[in-house]
């Protein structure tokens, strides 16, 4: 699929996301699911590329990854991927100042380095009632929260309050509470148990609960929220063997029950933003693509309508997209810019004449207007 840098024509679509998603509906505590699809070539990794860099702007917590490297069919490995991705101590630090401001502190006041504990010592408030405060407030921020597994409240507020330095956590207990947030396989739940702790593993059946908890929090750290980006889908019915995973038709009816189960549940859920991104192929095999499994298509088959681009459609197609909005002048951009990043590969941009031969045999073909493009400037093709 071509790289490149360019946003000319589907601006079209990721500035319409960025105003209508990004800064107000999915930062304002709504949910989205989204799928992106089009011929091979069509840039949709280029799309995923784009949106991930502008939801990084707009401060969110970033995951993109590869259906080709993480398994599908089990949303644990969904789970386990998205947090080793957000770095959970990051946001329970920013937690933190939280529980500062609510104290009555200014967190930029106090040492770089220093515990909060430590700093309310120094200054003569390191006393009994002012730790029961602490307690308190870290009780009320995660363990009075309702929007986070209780399990999951109380393993974080224990690492805020390591941050903190109050209450202490010892660091093997650090480390044990973060494998069981990872969903670490090898944590042994009586060492938990031994906190005072008592979860359950985290498995298929309640990462997506985990998953609303981790959101909550990345949102108490001062985000916007999470943007989830997953390329490459239409590995699902892939039948190469050079793939890394392979998937049988159970996995398979898994990984779609899963993305059903997900759809049905994101209304639960607050201040995420997932994006699916696979070839037509997906939508177009009868036999083992998204129509195979009738709970999946029910859901998301009436979004496949209308001869104009719907912006706000769920299922965006990028070759109906690039039908519409790359006009000659944006194809014409779009070489430019490709030129431009592979100046030692003997390429040559589109001049008008070619860009408008071009946009009329665009429909055709097994592959993207994108990748059309790439094809006509490396033999020449300028009309």
């Amino acid at each position: 699929m071509p790289e490149y840098e360019s946003t000319a024509g589907i601006s079209f679509l990721t500035d319409f996301w960025q105003k209508q998603y990004l800064q107000e509906y999915i930062r304002d505590g709504g949910s989205k699911i989204k799928f992106v699809t089009g011929r091979p070539g069509s840039g949709k990794t280029h799309f995923l590329r784009l949106m991930t860099g502008l939801a990084k702007e707009e401060n969110y917590k970033t995951v993109s990854f590869s259906a080709k490297d993480i398994w599908m069919h089990d949303f644990r490995d969904i789970y386990v991927e998205i947090i080793s991705q957000c770095d959970i101590m990051d946001c329970l630090t920013a937690a933190s100042r939280n529980v500062i401001r609510e104290m009555g502190y200014d967190p930029a006041e106090i040492p770089e380095g220093m515990k909060f504990i430590d700093y309310l010592s120094q200054n003569g408030f390191g006393d009994p009632m002012t730790r029961r405060e602490i307690r308190s407030v870290l009780r009320q921020i995660f363990l009075e929260n309702p929007l986070l597994d209780n399990n999951f409240a109380l393993a974080c507020s224990m690492l805020t309050g390591s941050v903190l330095g109050y209450p202490i956590l010892e660091e093997q207990n650090k480390e044990l509470l973060l494998s069981w947030l990872r969903a670490d396989r090898d944590v042994k739940l009586a060492q938990l148990r031994a906190l005072g702790f008592y979860p359950a593993k985290i498995t298929k059946y309640n990462a997506r609960n985990m998953l609303r908890s981790l959101a909550e929090v990345i949102h108490m750290g001062g985000y916007s929220g999470l943007f989830l980006a997953i390329d490459d889908v239409e590995i699902l019915i892939s039948r190469t063997s050079l793939e890394t995973v392979h998937y049988t038709k159970m996995k398979r009816d898994d990984t779609y029950e899963s993305i059903r189960q997900l759809i049905d549940d994101i209304d639960s859920m607050h201040h995420i933003f997932f994006v699916y991104a696979f070839d037509r192929a997906l939508i177009d095999n009868e036999n083992a693509g998204l129509k195979s499994y009738q709970a999946l298509w029910n859901r998301i088959q009436n979004e496949i309508v209308g001869e104009r681009f719907n912006r706000f459609s769920d299922m965006v197609d990028l070759d109906r997209l690039a039908a519409q909005e790359y006009t000659p002048d944006i194809i014409v951009a779009i070489s430019e810019s490709l030129a431009r990043q592979k100046q030692n590969t003997p390429v040559v941009p589109l001049d008008k004449k070619g860009a408008k031969a071009l946009a009329a045999q665009s429909r055709n073909g097994s592959v993207g207007l994108a990748q059309q493009i790439l094809n006509a400037m490396e033999v020449g093709n300028n009309g």
